[in-house]
């Protein structure tokens, strides 16, 4: 007869819990160090390679040979193909300071590296890609997007009042989750679109949304009802952002930044904080998200205001490049040539 199952004894299940947590948690560490090892090594091939090629004037077909003799030493190995060999010497090449290869670098899987190798050239907006990866625990993909967005240059980019309103610690970071401009091009709608079309289509891919905000934001609601004294008013986007503890109170607007946008985003902020505001959250920030802005106007329009505000852009379309815009055919040309086609 099979053996009848155990009775599980009081705290069994506690128990279970806390060893499964144990073993994901050493799992994680044993892929990490894994990891750390093996670009660690890589970085030192490439290292080694580079330095007999300045040293002993080596040519580039030393990759080849020494990409057969390691296949033929190490034949279930699947990271000396030649490619990757070359790859090793642009990642040495890339970054020639160990200490930061093994505090920040190594903590990178290796092919994002590589991504990052092959994507941006400037060795402090890399090593900032690196850093920003870690911290959010960024796929290729999305690190891709990012590069491709040109986080670096968009980050902390937004017109501010941080300095004159929150302490120096939070002005910092709070400054660093917003950015200038923001890329809604994945709403696939056109850059006359109205504000309404716009906060709807912001709500149906509130995935991407986020990911465009960065890490640490979390959706609240649109249209969010505000009552005071009796009348409603309506929040476009409300988030909460879990590093900062703050709510985030999103204005759009479709046209230029005006100076009463300013005072609008001050009620709110002020509403929001009497009315939704727990007493462990500290004040609210306002952002203004703006089609188009002049920098005069929004340093003049924050300077004295009491409330944390930003204001940035948005652009609803991906700016394709001149030459390429030159190659395209004119809205008339277009208009003309259906005109012509046979219906």
């Amino acid at each position: 007869m099979p053996d009848e199952p155990a009775t599980v004894p009081a705290g069994y299940d506690e128990l279970l819990r806390e060893v499964k947590g144990r073993v994901r948690t050493a799992r994680v560490a044993a892929a990490t160090a894994v990891n750390r090892e093996l670009v660690l090594l890589y970085w030192s091939i490439g290292r080694d390679i580079l330095e007999r090629q300045r040293r002993l004037g080596w040519g580039a077909k030393v990759v080849d040979q020494l990409a057969r003799d390691l296949r033929l030493e190490f034949p279930e190995a699947k990271g000396f193909s030649a490619r990757n060999i070359r790859y090793m010497r642009r990642f040495a090449e890339a970054w020639p300071d160990e200490s930061i290869v093994q505090r920040v670098v190594a903590q990178l899987p290796w092919g994002l590296g590589v991504r990052l190798l092959e994507k941006v050239d400037d060795h402090d907006e890399r090593l900032w890609y690196a850093r920003k990866a870690i911290e959010n625990g960024w796929s290729r993909e999305v690190l891709v997007l990012h590069i491709e967005r040109d986080l670096f240059a968009a980050h902390g980019g937004a017109i501010t009042n941080f300095a004159a309103t929150l302490p120096p610690t939070e002005s910092d970071l709070a400054r660093e989750i917003l950015k200038d401009p923001y890329q809604l091009d994945f709403l696939g709608i056109a850059d006359d679109a109205n504000e309404r079309a716009i906060e709807r289509g912001l709500v149906q891919h509130m995935r991407d949304f986020l990911l465009e905000l960065g890490r640490g934001f979390a959706f609240v609601g649109s249209q969010v009802p505000l009552t005071v004294d009796g009348e409603q008013f309506f929040v476009d986007l409300l988030f909460y952002h879990l590093r900062l503890r703050r709510f985030v109170v999103v204005e759009l607007k479709i046209g230029r930044l005006r100076p009463e946008h300013t005072g609008q985003l001050n009620f709110y902020l002020s509403a929001v904080d009497d009315l939704l505001r727990h007493p462990d959250d500290l004040p609210s920030i306002g952002l203004i998200l703006c089609k188009d802005r002049s920098a005069t106007i929004a340093e003049y329009a924050l300077r004295g205001t009491t409330q944390p505000m930003a204001v940035s852009q948005f652009e609803l379309t991906k700016a394709l490049p001149r030459e390429l815009m030159e190659q395209l055919p004119s809205t008339a040309a277009l208009e003309a040539e259906l005109r012509r086609s046979p219906r």
